[in-house]
């Protein structure tokens, strides 16, 4: 029985993630989002590792606006602030679910896989759960975007943290929309999965013909 997006690719991180001694307590959001890094070549276990400490990020407190990751001078900043952190955490989130998907999606049912049809299914059922979890992101990414992007904000700079200001009005003008990305995805994985389904394998026909 298929599983739950999230359930499948939390099971894969809770076997997959060892982790690392660190000589001081990781307490807070900023501390746990340090510890995202993305690799030139990002190998699953690398992904793997960045969402275990995004979803951390997600779950600690914010640090206090002293320690903020850029200048925060008074109530109404700190808690813009707030809101564009928590969507950016959501949309790097998304973007490493995407990463981990596209190692396990095929992009082709070629008909000599046949032999390996089963094992070919069972790679894009784990694709698609990292896709549905990614979407399922989406969803509190655009939340928190909205939040950021209330008429209130719109006069207050926070020039440490520019580039999540451009990723919320980006969402706001629909320039960025994860969800339609997914969605093709999706779309074109279910595609190749009906390829490998109608399959026959071909290296087990014998000849009849004597």
């Amino acid at each position: 029985m298929k599983q739950t997006a999230v359930k499948i690719v939390s099971l894969i991180i809770l076997m997959s993630i060892a982790m690392p001694a660190n000589s001081y307590i990781v307490t807070y959001k900023e501390q746990f989002y340090r510890l995202f890094h993305v690799h030139r070549n990002q190998a699953p276990d690398d992904t793997i590792e960045n969402i275990y400490w995004l979803e951390q990020a997600l779950k600690a407190p914010f640090a206090n606006p002293l320690f903020a990751l850029t200048k925060i001078e008074n109530e109404i900043e700190w808690e813009k602030y707030r809101y564009l952190f928590t969507m950016h955490l959501y949309i790097k989130l998304i973007e490493q679910y995407l990463f981990l998907g596209n190692k396990w999606n095929k992009r082709n049912a070629y008909f000599y896989n046949a032999p390996w049809r089963d094992q070919n299914l069972e790679s894009l059922e784990i694709a698609e759960s990292c896709y549905r979890a990614a979407l399922h992101y989406w969803e509190d990414a655009v939340l928190w975007a909205n939040k950021a992007n209330e008429r209130r904000f719109r006069w207050i700079d926070l020039n440490g943290v520019r580039f999540w200001q451009d990723e919320a009005f980006r969402i706001e003008n629909g320039t960025l929309n994860y969800a339609r990305t997914i969605n093709r995805e999706l779309l074109f994985l279910q595609n190749v999965r009906e390829r490998f389904e109608a399959m026959e394998n071909y290296y087990m026909i014998r000849d009849t013909s004597e």
